[in-house]
């Protein structure tokens, strides 16, 4: 679920990386974005059965993206690519996530339950190496539902998207390279996807499907799928589709994704593991090719409308708070009844966001402000020992210690 702006002195949504190799912005994919995240935010708040996808739509997006970033690099960039794609993405995704870690640990430990406590400070390590997906699989932590106990549960994705961060460029300097360098590139994002999809249907088939929905392995499949697309092949396919063709083809693939999100009943859905996942990835990277290919369509002006767009600016930042704050405030807002509590919880992820994205996020990002010269990378340090410093000092209250009643906490 990221976003993969390259450093720039620009304000952030008038400039964006493009698989073209050009620095056009392309707003709808903020919208797609949004939608995303509005997804993941309705499910589990409970309001939207199959919002869980709405992950897999940025997987997609981040392998499109991720991978075309790549390809321009590996044409101009020399030898020091590699190295500046990492650093970058380092820039734009640990600060708000170490700030996120900071301020949600001593808030679990004043305001949570001591279950929720001792995990996160069990869970702290595998989140500062970006593996926490491989330690709640490795324990047993079953996703779908043990996740009310762990505040750092939702981070499962993003240690996904950090794995294929490492390990997607090493494959791509090996292999686009030479005359037949974009057929290579399909052939080897291509067969990852078949690898990923057995997998997937594999692990799949056991009664917990942990190990299938948090696997860097069978997730790999959207990510591929969205590297394909970022593929010249791929590209000129779809921009030579008609314009007109392009706004039913969006139409049908969005509808298709609503009613994925709408009907499919968490991992009970029969067909989720037996290939569902992979027809709704397929669709995602559809859907983005032809946003992105074929402009100026009445999808692409709809999906690039502000609301979504600007959701889709502040979504890394919201999926980073939302479900922390979910963990606090929806006990306590049981009165409300669902969606009334909803709204509120919602309403301080919004803000929450808003305020990372405008005082973390942007200053790093397009080093500004506090982050320009040392200052930025010495305020982040600071941050990690002070994670460090809680993680230590706070001690890990034992198992069957008991929990605390939240409405003696009102």
């Amino acid at each position: 679920m990221s976003v993969l702006p390259l450093a720039s002195t620009a304000p952030p949504r008038h400039r964006a990386p493009r698989p073209d190799g050009g620095r056009a912005h392309i707003a709808a994919l903020d919208g797609l974005r949004g939608f995303a995240v509005a997804a993941v935010l309705l499910f589990h708040a409970g309001q939207l059965s199959g919002g869980f996808l709405g992950v897999d739509l940025f997987f997609v997006l981040s392998g499109y993206l991720i991978t075309g970033l790549l390809l321009g690099a590996a044409q101009s960039g020399g030898p020091g690519a590699l190295a500046r794609f990492w650093i970058r993405r380092a820039r734009r995704l640990l600060p708000a996530l170490v700030v996120v870690v900071v301020v949600t640990v001593p808030l679990v430990w004043a305001l949570g339950t001591v279950e929720q406590l001792r995990f996160a400070l069990g869970d702290l390590p595998w989140v500062a190496v970006q593996a926490v997906n491989w330690h709640y699989i490795a324990d047993g932590t079953g996703y779908w539902n043990a996740s009310d106990t762990r505040v750092f549960a939702h981070l499962w994705s993003i240690g996904v998207e950090w794995q294929f961060y490492l390990v997607w460029p090493l494959v791509l300097a090996a292999v686009a390279r030479g005359r037949h360098a974009r057929r290579a590139v399909v052939a080897v994002a291509g067969a990852g996807v078949l690898v990923s999809l057995a997998l997937t249907v594999t692990l799949g088939a056991a009664v917990d499907t942990t190990r299938a929905y948090e696997g860097t392995d069978t997730r790999a499949a959207a990510l591929l799928l969205g590297a394909l697309a970022a593929t010249a092949p791929v590209r000129s396919l779809t921009a030579a589709i008609p314009r007109r063709a392009a706004d039913a083809l969006c139409l049908l693939l969005a509808a298709g994704l609503a009613a994925a999100w709408v009907a499919t009943d968490g991992e009970k859905a029969p067909l989720l593991f037996k290939g569902g996942l992979f027809l709704h990835s397929v669709a995602a990277a559809l859907l983005i090719v032809v946003i992105a290919q074929v402009p100026g369509t009445r999808a692409v002006r709809l999906v690039g409308s502000l609301l979504p767009r600007r959701l889709g600016e502040w979504s890394y930042s919201l999926y980073l708070w939302h479900w922390p704050v979910y963990l606090v405030l929806l006990p306590r807002l049981s009165g409300l009844g669902g969606w009334g509590a909803t709204a509120v919880a919602i309403g301080v992820s919004l803000a929450a966001a808003a305020t990372t994205k405008r005082f973390v996020e942007d200053p790093v990002r397009f080093r500004s402000g506090w982050a320009r010269g040392r200052r930025g990378p010495v305020v982040v340090a600071v941050l990690v020992l002070a994670t460090v410093a809680l993680w230590l000092l706070i001690p890990v209250p034992a198992p069957g210690a008991g929990t605390v009643d939240v409405n003696q906490l009102r």
